[in-house]
This record gives structure tokens, C-alpha cells and sequence, in this order.
């Protein structure tokens, strides 16, 4: 090979490097430096390109050398992106060992957090953890598509109310627990795929003197999730600080909260009877690989939701028209439980995201996006009812967890 040679390859083997680094860039970037990665692998491109017609009677070897190097930059950018790391702010604990506080309550408001904005750490975080625990999940080189698909859903629907819907869930509790005279308990805020994290929340609860902490977990379900919080906020050393600690479970087996869905579903009714309603529960779903290690997220899941139907049967609803369905994973999926409904004869449909505690991507963009790809009838109104939301019974139930240990 001649100097010329091998300098031609050399080249060729940098910008396929470049090439794939700029494709996963493209893909996991923030939707403001979209167009800056853009025009660079268009540049890219047009610079291969234009020496491969240079010396295209070399055109073989070329593509030889340009295709694996675009793979090795893909794999060396989507290892390093993946490598992020969760630099969520957590303050040093501030307060001496032996000084047991003031007595006060802290209640540690605990849920699954949505950024307002795109930003993949959540996601990087859980495949993280789920390598560490050998769960199959999205293979490693795909998942830069995986948060590509992620970015565009935020560009889809703005922004996410997730944040701003649980900021204000939490004061609605706590003005819950001011009207009836509690002036004492502290509330704190946190999120585990968000700002603040639980265990930045349980280190400022221990600095401000707390000598009680209640982790309200505001999920449906236990699960791999409500197992990470739980094991950030274990790191801390309570014990030093003569700090107790409790947790509430989550809400797959409260009644209010199932009593919830009935009474919304209610107030939208209308004129319309209700052996003609449809109602259709969505749960989130997990793959079945899954359930070896957390079986808890599917069974809870399941048992909630028919524990729901059956209040819907009571209150005169047709049991033909109630069924259940999943987002992904799982069958039966949305839109053929639609289907069902549209044959059942129904007037009107609503549908739930039944485990979403909160408005996010799946209650507005997911859910709602496979409804309207199924073919509804102009005669049949579709209602979408939402994720639980700042509902009053909904705070009612997260209390109701909370008072159980406060008084036991």
C-alpha cells in the first residue's frame, strides 16, 4: 500500500468514527443541539462521499474500512453516553451523631419523577441498574433509538406536568394535614428519575432535625422502583441520629383510591346510561421476564384494577363493557380492548392510565396515541380520564397510607 494509500484509509477510517460518534449524538442529544449534529453528519457524510467518488475504483476497500469504523464509533459513543453519570444534586449531612432532633415528622413525599424536559439519566440509571441485576432489557446498541424515540415524545407533547402535577398533589396534602391542626410534620418532595432525589430529601430532613421520617411512596405498585428509593435512602445511617424510619407501601391495595375511578368516571357520565358505558383500566405492563424478579408490579397491577371493575359492576355498570388492557408488554392490548367495546354496543369509552400517579408522557402522548389508531365510530365518544392527578380522594388515599403509621 502506498503512503497515499494509507493515508486515504486512515482517513476514511476517522470520518467512519466520526460518523457513528455524531449518529448516537444525534440521537441522545437534547432537542436544541439537534440541528448542530445534523449539519456535522451531513458534513461528515458529504466529505465520505466525496472521496469515495475520488477514488472510487478503489470504492470496495473503502467501504471495507468506512462501515466497521462507523460501527466502532457508534459503540464507543453509546458506551460512553450510557456511562453518564447521576450528578442529581445530594447535600452533606450537616447534623452531629447523637443529636436526636426535635421530634418533628418528616413525611418524604416518594414518587417515579418525570423530567419537564427531555434528559435520559432516568433511563440511564435503570439500564444500569437492570445490567447490574442480568433483567433483559433493550439491547445495548439500540438504545440510543430507545431514547431517540424518548426525545420525541417530549418534542410531541412540549413538556411534561409530572413535576409540577405531584408539587402540587404534595401541597394539597400537606394543607390536609394544616386544617386539621397538624402545623408540625414537614413535607418533602421527591422523585427518583427527577430533581430531588429521596435520599437528598432524607439527608435535608435529618439537618433540619427530623426524628421521624415517613417515605409516603406514592406508586401503585411494588417494584424495582419503589426497591431503588428504598435502597438510596437505606445508605443513610439513621440509627447514628437516633432517626426512625418508615415506609408506606404503595396504593395497589387501597379502597379509596380505587373508589376514585368510579367517582370520576361518574362525573363525566352525562345523559348517557350506563349499561352502554365502556370503561377500559390501563395498566403500564412489564415484560414477563420481569416478573421472576419483581412478580409484585404485574400481580398488583392486575389485582387493583379488577378490584376496580368490580366497583363499577356494583354501581350498575355492564360487566361486558369492563375490561382491562396494557400499554405495552402484555396482552390484551389497548386497542383490542377498544375493539371489544366498539362491538359490545357501547355509547361512550373512557379510559384510565390507571397506574400513572401523575400526568407524563404516557398518560398524554402513549396511551391517548394508541387510542386514536384504533377505528372508532364518529357515533362512539372516546374520553381519556387521565393518570390519578391532584384528585381529592386521591389525596385522601395517600394520607390514609401516611396516618397509618403516624398513629399506630
Amino acid at each position: 500500500m502506498t503512503c497515499i494509500n494509507f493515508i486515504l484509509a486512515l482517513i476514511i477510517l476517522i470520518i467512519g468514527l466520526l460518523v457513528g460518534i455524531t449518529i448516537v449524538k444525534f440521537l441522545t442529544v437534547h432537542q436544541s443541539k439537534i440541528r448542530i449534529y445534523s449539519l456535522l453528519l451531513f458534513f461528515e457524510l458529504v466529505i465520505f462521499i466525496s472521496l469515495a467518488y475520488a477514488y472510487r475504483d478503489a470504492l470496495g476497500i473503502i467501504i471495507l474500512i468506512f462501515l466497521p469504523a462507523i460501527i466502532a464509533g457508534y459503540y464507543l459513543m453509546t458506551y460512553k453516553v450510557l456511562s453518564t453519570k447521576d450528578k442529581r444534586y445530594v447535600p452533606e449531612i450537616t447534623r452531629k451523631k447523637g443529636d436526636f432532633g426535635k421530634g418533628h415528622t418528616a413525611v418524604i413525599y416518594f414518587t417515579h419523577g418525570e423530567p419537564e424536559d427531555y434528559n435520559p439519566i432516568g433511563w440511564i440509571n435503570q439500564f444500569r441498574e437492570f445490567d447490574e441485576q442480568k433483567i433483559k432489557f433493550i439491547p445495548f446498541l439500540v438504545r440510543p433509538i430507545f431514547l431517540y424515540m424518548l426525545r420525541k415524545k417530549y418534542i410531541h407533547i412540549g413538556f411534561s406536568k409530572h413535576k409540577k402535577m405531584h408539587e402540587k398533589m404534595m401541597k394539597s396534602l400537606e394543607e390536609r394535614f394544616k386544617k386539621e391542626g397538624d402545623l408540625s410534620t414537614k413535607f418533602y418532595l421527591s422523585f427518583l428519575e427527577d430533581e430531588p432525589r429521596p435520599d437528598a430529601v432524607a439527608i435535608t430532613a435529618l439537618n433540619e432535625e427530623a426524628s421521624r421520617i415517613i417515605v409516603s411512596e406514592v406508586f401503585l405498585t411494588i417494584s424495582n422502583h419503589t426497591a431503588e428509593g428504598k435502597e438510596l435512602i437505606e445508605k443513610i445511617n439513621f440509627h447514628d441520629y437516633g432517626v426512625s424510619i418508615y415506609y408506606t407501601d404503595p396504593l395497589w391495595d387501597s379502597n379509596t383510591l380505587q373508589s376514585m375511578f368510579i367517582e370520576r368516571v361518574n362525573k363525566n357520565l352525562g345523559k348517557v346510561d350506563k349499561k352502554k358505558v365502556g370503561v377500559l383500566l390501563v395498566g403500564h405492563g412489564q415484560p414477563k421476564e420481569w416478573d421472576m424478579k419483581w412478580p409484585t408490579e404485574t400481580d398488583h397491577e392486575i389485582k387493583f384494577r379488577k378490584d376496580v371493575l368490580e366497583l363499577f359492576v356494583k354501581d350498575g355498570y355492564d360487566r361486558n363493557n369492563l375490561d382491562l388492557a396494557w400499554m405495552e408488554f402484555r396482552e390484551p392490548c389497548t386497542s383490542e380492548a377498544i375493539q371489544k367495546l366498539i362491538q359490545n354496543g357501547v355509547e361512550k369509552i373512557f379510559y384510565f392510565s390507571a397506574a400513572i400517579s401523575a400526568d407524563s408522557i404516557h398518560s398524554m402522548c402513549d396511551l391517548p396515541e394508541l387510542v386514536s389508531k384504533c377505528e372508532v365510530p364518529n357515533c362512539i365518544e372516546v374520553i381519556n380520564l387521565g393518570a390519578w392527578n391532584d384528585d381529592p380522594i386521591v389525596i385522601d388515599a395517600i394520607k390514609e397510607k401516611i396516618d397509618r403509621i403516624r398513629f399506630a
